[in-house]
């Protein structure tokens, strides 16, 4: 027994201790978290070494050529979101400005004497604007106002069509429509009153204070607790007296203009009244984004009454309440635009004549001449008007080419500033270009201006007497000195300060637009102010990681190993019910189900799982001793369920061990660690575990994550992949979640935040996949399921079939579900469920519904990844995709095995669609997601689905007519013959007969596909492309190769489309006939091997005896004897007994029958038995764990289980041998939950064995009686089951054969009589040209191509299917890209302003650092690289003697990440930093680009960690001494039986 913890000496300061995994153990002693390390004894003559190849996997590979490219199309993205935010802000800017300046009346402006012909080049012309020309311009405002407005009552109609939204209060929505009120009045009179009697510059300006009421919100939105409260109170009233000096400048400025000099104003006196409105103009408007800068946590009673009017629409009304603000904002608009206007018109009547107003016009042009230059009379201006006036035509486009240009370019500035937003691009790409508009616009108007009149032809492109109002004289020095340009910029910096959420971004990635932004839309005539003002202030995340508990080290108990962050205590207060920050960190449980894997696909799984241990150890190590705060933080465990893991041993055939699988995944722990970590390791022996369903197998990752091997007696536990999926779920979930001693609120937080990676046994996947998947659930909580990109992976033709076939499946099938509905199936090799979503009702509880119908065994059992997929969508959660998230499983390279998969899929497949089909309306009503025309798509993909065989046979008959010049009956004939003879080989031969016929069928068909391949490029040639056979093909082929080259990394699969057109009749036909005519054979297919023979149990000797019984009875009631034959019990005996012959027995004196010693010891063994059946049941109640009350029959062994329940180790070697102790010592009784006879499987190593926690052994016990029981084999049942999967199978065989016979005859009809029923193509016509003689008459005939019937159906219903999946691909390709631009990260850019420090350039790229720190490669000095590489000099210049006796030399070999971190972390100094080159830690650095600036704040974060610990051992060490010195005084009576103990 270890002696106890305060018993242990404290480790010196200097010593080694330093950087063990257990603070209070040496490095020699411990590496694993208080287990005992073995280190192998290498001999000298043993010492050569096999170094695991550099080379990585797939998923490496592809990440590694990925993160390159990503983030060289980042940086371009960058770039060309800035370049786009910018230009579309400054163009629809512009563009609005240009409209509000032909609103003044009677304008005037010069114009290009070559505008037109009846002008002369040498004159000088001005010409005045019509009000026809501001009707227009009046309308066009009000449709570029209106169509952003139409888009917010779309999407609000949308979602409450599709979406749930509920109707708002009607205080909460009168409050709303008044603000919505004030913003449309104050904006119509901006924009119609005021910026028309405003040159272009001041307008301009002026829309820089639209921002007031948002400040004055902001000011009184502040709390008490705010950290820098006074500075930012401060700044927010600087920020607002500057707005409020933009009401009154230019009325000011104006009014003095007109008093000092009238005739030098511009503006005319009687219009003076519109620009006094600008105060109340921009009042006004800035009520349009009141909602953003108010907080329901405010001080004042009003704010924090609009602030829960502000939550209330996020959550449950924001749309109900907006299909109707919509709608009245454009009323309202509509309304004070004619109040408006007709103070503007003369005749009021013109603003509802639209025909002349957009419609070709004339304006009058009048000549002017130039008298004498202003500096010779400056009393007389400088032209004067002559009286000709000629006439010039209107351009009637105009109107319609800007506002298409205006309403374009804002809706793609919003847009990009969304997608910038999105992924985490916002401060450069955003933030800046917004806030450049104003000045860049200013700029530009500002050199137009001066081009226009300095030169009136300078823009012809543009109608000469269409342009800005612009100032006369000197522009830029009216801008700086007349114009206030300094109060401007006083202007631009308060709405920077209001809007200054927009550089600082707290938003997940890839966040909703009902995150980012307030209001659905955007206001399209004050477009950057508006993305800028209704940017979110509030997007900031729940978790706090500064409270993460990150060493899994301290405290483990009963009830911490479950989660490490879960309390360990019962909430005892009300204030201890609330959820934690900590209950929001994400908790992924790697669930993987094994059966009969291979070495290689073990070794793909358990890389992939090193790979997650690798990287969440540096996630948690970065926050530990580096102090930054990770998003993307995850606690991580492995859990593999191990399916029939036991044989017979063969040295004992009363006994089991496990089998040959298991022990290949033992033996394959160390050569995957070592592939991982590129260096020679050995994990530490698994501890081993018996269980009430077999065993369990717990190994501790060099991250300290642990992979848990459940390991399932088909014998103790229901064995298949769905039962397995059961018992972790309630293993999961159920007991470590819900029977956890937390409140409700925790549970529920903690369960959202819990996520199931289920994965197979031979999946290959990176990190970064599952941090995708993640994100997705991040972003959307009611999402139940996500499933990244499968590639299968393998060799040969079966192969490259499966490539196109799953790529396809993904590119076009899975993303057109996942944008027009949700995914049908989360493919249980590589998906993440949602723990919440899982526990619902009618999900976990329905998925362990055991098969009892036909049909159950098909959608149950042979497709239990699409089932719970349904179960989730039938209780309103949405299943998602990842095409960015890649995995990589193994797949059929056979025939045969292909074919017995698909077996499987199709039948579940189909059966799963069409429950959900015939449940339409309540999975509508219940499903945000699902609407009807989803269903409807669904519902054509299985019309084509059960279609398919007769299309691909009419399609076979066409073919062969087409290619070896047959009549249509001889080709029906020549292909109904060898479908039928496959049919009725299918009905009555076995599976092995029928594959093999089908793959004969196969090649014969890829060769009949070839030459109809060759026949149709002739076709082509003859008809003419445009022919609607080569349409439809080139239409097809070329929608693959699009979509192929929009995935640039998938771009390989492609020429597998070959092979999948070769095979195209096996596999919708063939295989389709192969799959419904063995739809009774519920068996696996895959990977079966041959069973080795295994020990029967109680229940199956149990059965068997019975049987036996039950045939000697019915044998002896046969024939003439049975008739004697009396049932019932022998249990009396009488005192004289005659019988002749067993025909009769004749008993005098009868009495009951006496006990025998036998059965008096039988019954007395039962009373045994249920006695210790109840203390077992005493004992699990009590926590305890369970005792072996049997006794050796031949004496005393030893305990496995020790006074400490681990097993004392002798020497320092992993393996052992046991035949000398098995000879020793005599034979045993055996406990299955104490010492079963596996546990001593030497291929198991020596690791540890430890128990089970009562409770648990409880646990599983009430699972295994409740859901998990053995199925019994009871023969009659099965019987009953086999017959009605063979009714099942007749009635789906008939039903499938008379729909598709039917269908063919119907078409096949239909093309005999082709000449009569067709349509006539209009493309590829051919006209005949024909001479008569005799008559001497031309006859031109026209001959059309025809279309079909077979044809139509392919136009009709497949063209209308790949052209929805190619839409929705596009759109879907799309949302990858962000999410993958979203997840990369840029050394160069930063998200906010203050990045660019040192210290935040270290937190930025702190788990970089730590993987590079904790990298176990080259830590003790016996690994080299630098000697590897090839060539005559290098290959003589290698030491490889001395890395050979250095290696040899080296014992302490550290096999923990954070021990191999804080070895490098605690030897970096200040001074090192200094010289990186000197220290060679330091040195391997200047590979992360790491500056020297920010390493010496990592050598600060160094010695603050390093100081820390020092505080918290001399706190440990105090309180050690003073429990020591009150255990010793309490054990001195005891402290010799103590030491011997010890």
């Amino acid at each position: 027994m270890p002696p106890p913890p305060h018993h242990l000496p404290p480790p010196d300061e200097g010593s080694e201790g330093e950087f063990s995994d257990d603070e209070n153990a040496p490095l020699n002693q411990d590496t694993y978290g208080g287990s005992r390390r073995s280190v192998v004894e290498t001999k000298s003559w043993d010492v050569f070494r096999n170094m695991p190849p550099s080379s990585g996997s797939l998923s490496e590979d592809t990440q590694n050529y990925m993160d390159v490219t990503v983030k060289a199309l980042k940086v371009f993205t960058y770039l060309l979101t800035f370049g786009v935010v910018l230009s579309c802000g400054v163009i629809t800017k512009g563009l609005v400005l240009l409209m509000t300046s032909q609103l003044r009346k009677s304008k005037t402006l010069s114009i290009c004497s070559r505008a037109s012909t009846h002008l002369f080049s040498e004159k000088d012309y001005t010409v005045t604007i019509p009000e026809e020309e501001n009707v227009a311009w009046a309308w066009v405002i009000f449709f570029a106002y209106c169509i952003p407005e139409l888009g917010t009552v779309f999407r609000s109609s949308r979602m409450l069509l599709f979406k749930s939204s509920k109707w708002p209060k009607l205080a909460d929505f009168l409050i709303v429509m008044l603000f919505e009120t004030f913003h449309i009045i104050g904006t119509v009179i901006l924009f119609y009153l005021v910026l028309p009697e405003l040159d272009v510059i001041k307008g301009i300006m002026l829309t820089n204070c639209v921002a007031f009421i948002p400040g004055l919100f902001g000011l009184l939105s502040h709390k008490k607790k705010e950290p820098r409260l006074a500075p930012n109170i401060m700044m927010d009233v600087i920020a607002l007296a500057a707005q409020g000096t933009g009401f009154v400048l230019w009325p000011i400025v104006e009014y003095a203009k007109q008093k000092t000099s009238p005739n030098s104003n511009s503006i005319d006196p009687q219009d003076m009244w519109k620009i006094c409105l600008i105060p109340l103009a921009v009042l006004l408007t800035s009520f349009g984004w009141w909602e953003n800068y108010v907080d329901m946590n405010a001080r004042i009673s009003f704010i924090k009454y609009l602030g829960g009017i502000k939550d209330r629409l996020y959550r449950r009304h924001r749309y109900a309440t907006y299909l109707f603000v919509g709608v009245w904002k454009i009323l309202i608009f509509f309304s004070v635009m004619l109040l408006s206007m007709y103070s503007r018109l003369d005749d009021f009547k013109k603003m509802f004549e639209l025909g002349k107003a957009f419609g070709e016009f004339k304006l009058n042009v009048t000549e002017t001449q130039e008298i004498l230059p202003n500096t010779l009379l400056t009393d007389i201006g400088t032209s004067t008007r002559l009286l000709e006036v000629t006439q010039i035509t209107s351009a009637p486009n105009t109107h319609i080419y800007v506002l298409l240009i205006q309403v374009f370019t804002a809706w793609l500035c919003y847009v990009f500033s969304k997608f910038a937003c999105k992924i985490c691009i916002q401060g450069f790409s955003f933030a800046f270009p917004v806030n450049l508009t104003i000045p860049v616009s200013i700029l530009l108007l500002m050199t137009a201006c001066g081009l226009r009149r300095d030169d009136p032809c300078s823009f012809a492109f543009m109608p000469s007497y269409l342009f800005w109002e612009c100032k006369n004289g000197d522009i830029i020095q009216d801008f700086l000195i007349n114009d206030y340009a300094w109060i401007w910029l006083f202007w631009l910096l308060s709405q920077t300060w209001i809007t200054l959420q927009i550089w600082i971004p707290k938003c997940e990635r890839l966040a909703s637009t009902e995150k980012l932004f307030v209001t659905p839309m955007y206001n399209s005539l004050l477009i950057d102010q508006s993305v800028a003002l209704n940017r979110r202030r509030d997007d900031e995340g729940e978790v706090k990681t500064d409270e993460l508990k990150l060493d899994p080290d301290e405290h483990e108990n009963e009830v911490s190993q479950y989660y490490e962050t879960i309390s360990v205590h019962t909430d005892a207060s009300n204030n201890q019910s609330k959820a934690r920050s900590t209950d929001h960190i994400t908790r992924i449980y790697a669930t993987a189900t094994m059966w009969h894997e291979t070495e290689d696909e073990m070794m793909e799984m358990l890389k992939s799982i090193f790979r997650m241990d690798e990287d969440q150890s540096a996630r948690r190590v970065a926050q530990k001793y580096l102090k930054v705060v990770d998003l993307d933080y995850y606690e991580f465990e492995t859990q593999i369920f191990f399916d029939d893991a036991f044989e017979i041993a063969d040295e004992n055939e009363d006994e089991q061990v496990v089998n040959q699988f298991v022990r290949l995944l033992v033996a394959s722990m160390d050569e995957a660690a070592s592939y991982v970590h590129q260096t020679n390791i050995r994990i530490r022996p698994p501890k081993k575990f018996p269980a009430p369903y077999g065993g369990r197998l717990v190994w501790t990752l060099p991250g300290k994550t642990k992979i848990v091997a459940h390991l399932k007696d088909k014998s103790k536990i229901r064995h298949k992949k769905r039962w397995s999926q059961v018992m972790y779920m309630y293993y999961l979930l159920g007991f470590k979640l819900m029977d956890q001693p937390i409140s409700v609120d925790r549970k529920e937080v903690i369960a959202e935040n819990t996520y199931l990676l289920t994965l197979d046994g031979d999946i290959d996947f990176t990190p970064p996949a599952v941090t995708l998947l993640v994100d997705l659930m991040k972003k959307n909580t009611n999402l139940g399921a996500a499933c990244g990109r499968i590639h299968p992976i393998g060799t040969g033709v079966m192969v490259w079939y499966q490539m196109f076939e799953y790529a396809i499946g993904h590119w076009l099938q899975k993303s057109t579900e996942h944008m027009i509905g949700c995914v049908l199936c989360s493919p249980g090799c590589f998906s993440l469920f949602r723990g919440k979503a899982l526990m619902d009702d009618n999900v976990m509880a329905k998925y362990t519904t055991k098969s009892s119908q036909a049909r159950h065994y098909v959608q149950y059992d042979q497709g239990e990844d699409r089932w719970l997929c349904t179960l989730l969508l039938q209780r309103g959660y949405r299943v998602e995709y990842s095409a960015a998230s890649d995995a990589y499983t193994h797949c059929p390279e056979g025939f045969s095995e292909f074919y017995n998969q698909r077996r499987r899929w199709v039948p579940s497949t189909m059966a799963n669609i069409m429950d959900l089909l015939q449940d339409y309306k309540k999975t509508i009503q219940i499903n945000d997601n699902i609407s009807l025309p989803y269903i409807s798509y669904q519902t054509m993909l299985m019309a084509g689905t059960i279609l398919g065989p007769g299309t691909i046979f009419l399609m076979l008959v066409g073919a062969f007519v087409a290619a070896f010049k047959i009549g249509n009956w001889p080709s029906f004939q020549y292909n109904i013959i060898p479908i039928l003879f496959f049919m009725v080989t299918c009905f009555t031969m076995k599976s092995n007969i029928q594959i093999k016929l089908a793959w004969f069928m196969t090649a014969f068909y890829a060769m009949v596909m070839v030459v109809v391949l060759v026949a149709m490029v002739l076709n082509f040639v003859e008809d003419g492309f445009e022919s609607p056979t080569a349409i439809f093909f080139m239409a097809t082929s070329g929608s693959f190769i699009i979509t192929g080259l929009l995935h640039p990394k998938e771009l390989f699969c492609l020429p597998c489309g070959f092979v999948y057109y070769m095979v195209v009749p096996s596999m919708y036909l063939l295989l389709q006939i192969y799959s419904c005519f063995n739809l009774n054979n519920v068996s696996w297919g895959t990977r079966e091997v041959a069973e080795k023979r295994r020990k029967k149990t109680k229940e199956e000797l149990e059965a068997e005896r019975k049987a036996a019984e039950e045939a000697s009875k019915l044998k002896k009631k046969e024939g003439f004897m049975g008739f004697f034959h009396k049932d019932g019990t022998d249990d009396d005996e009488g005192s004289l007994e005659l019988s002749f012959a067993g025909l009769f027995k004749l008993m005098c004196c009868v009495h009951q029958k006496t006990d025998t010693q036998k059965d008096m010891l039988s019954k007395i063994g039962d009373n045994l038995d249920r006695i210790s059946k109840r203390l077992d049941h005493i004992e699990a109640g009590m926590g305890l764990p369970p005792m072996s009350r049997k006794r050796s029959s031949a004496g005393h062994r030893p305990s496995l289980r020790g006074d400490a329940g681990s097993t004392s180790q002798a020497n320092n070697d992993d393996d052992f041998d046991d035949e000398e102790s098995e000879q020793s010592v005599p034979r045993e009784e055996r406990d299955d939950l104490v010492n079963p006879y596996w546990i001593e499987d030497k291929h198991l190593k020596r690791g540890e064995v430890d128990y089970m926690p009562g409770a648990e052994v409880q646990f599983f016990k009430d699972l295994i009686e409740k859901y998990l029981h053995p199925l019994d084999k009871n023969a009659a049942e099965q019987k009953k089951v086999a017959q009605d999967l063979k009714e099942l199978r007749n009635l789906s065989v008939f039903s499938f054969s008379m729909i598709n016979a039917i269908f063919v005859l119907i078409v096949f009809l239909l093309q005999l009589n082709k000449d009569k029923i067709h349509i006539d193509w209009p493309l590829g016509v051919k006209t005949n040209i024909t001479f008569v003689e005799e008559t001497n008459e031309v006859h031109i005939s026209k001959e059309y191509l025809q279309l079909e019937p077979i044809g139509l159906v392919f136009v009709f219903f497949f063209a209308l299917i790949l052209i929805i999946q190619f839409t929705a691909m596009l759109f879907h390709r799309f949302g990858t890209i962000s999410h993958i631009l979203a997840s990369t990260e840029l050394m160069c850019c930063s998200k906010k302003a203050e990045d660019t420090t040192d210290q935040a350039f270290l937190e930025r790229n702190a788990i970089t650092i730590v993987k590079e720190l904790q990298k176990l490669r080259g830590l003790d000095g016996g690994d080299y690289e630098s000697d590897s590489h090839s060539g005559a000099n290098q290959i003589s210049r290698r030491k490889t003697i001395r890395n050979l006796e250095r290696h040899h030399q080296n014992k302490q070999m550290i096999g923990t990440l954070d021990v191999a971190f804080k070895k490098r972390f605690f030897s970096i100094s200040a001074e090192g930093a200094e010289n990186a080159n000197a220290t060679p830690i330091l040195g391997n650095m200047q590979r992360l680009s790491v500056r020297q600036d920010a390493m010496k704040v990592l050598a600060e974060r160094r010695d603050t960690a390093v100081h820390e610990r020092r505080q918290s051992r001399m706190k440990t060490l105090g309180a050690q001494r003073r429990t020591s010195f009150a255990s010793d005084i309490e054990i001195i009576p005891d402290q010799t039986s103590q030491q011997n103990m010890v």
